[in-house]
């Protein structure tokens, strides 16, 4: 079983960038396709960004395209979320999740889809 610790979230001026980590144990971390999703209070949870297994594929919301990156790093059991000129709308509780496939290609979208979670941190971006 896979746990998930998220860090890396703060407070941050409209413009400015963020770099969130998660960090897997308990699982072979490559054996897991991996997301991002995050959720502002009173709004539900929302994709992010994702990437495959191997990190080959990568797919991004339309809101944070071309401002967001996501990458991962097998060796160190570490996926990362690059945020740059973040916006006060971006701000939410940010969440890692797992999901074990066999492909190491495809991704996952769906919050319903991923079977392991974060507790999340938390993104404050203000204007």
């Amino acid at each position: 079983q896979v746990q998930l610790v998220e860090s890396g979230g703060g407070l941050v001026q409209a413009g400015g960038s963020l770099r969130l980590s998660c960090f897997a144990s308990g699982g072979t971390f490559s054996l897991y396709a991996m997301g991002w999703f995050r959720q502002a209070p009173g709004k539900e949870r929302e994709f992010v960004a994702a990437i495959s297994r191997s990190g080959g594929n990568s797919y991004y919301a339309d809101s944070v395209k071309g401002r967001f990156t996501i990458s991962r790093d097998n060796a160190k059991n570490t996926m990362y979320l690059q945020m740059n000129s973040l916006k006060p709308e971006d701000a939410a509780a940010y969440y890692c999740a797992a999901d074990v496939t066999i492909s190491p290609t495809i991704y996952r979208v769906r919050p319903g889809d991923y079977d392991h979670w974060g507790h999340g941190t938390q993104v404050t971006v203000s204007s």
